[in-house]
């Protein structure tokens, strides 16, 4: 049986933790950033985990299971 493939984009955008969680950016923090506070820009630099909900289907992208 071949091997399983990680999902590209999957990859490049989640990482994981020391302790196994799974890391994500925010979204919106990319371009039109003229119309967007200086606090909405500051709050969404920082990381975030991924919600309890979404954590099995972004395992399976990474080939985590």
């Amino acid at each position: 049986m071949p091997k399983m493939k990680t999902n590209s984009g999957a990859k490049k955008r989640f990482a994981l933790t020391g302790t196994g969680k799974i890391k994500r950016k925010h979204a919106f923090k990319s371009h039109i950033l003229t119309k967007k506070t200086k606090k909405q820009k500051r709050n969404l630099t920082h990381v975030g985990l991924v919600a309890q909900a979404d954590v099995k289907n972004v395992r399976e992208l990474l080939c985590l299971r």
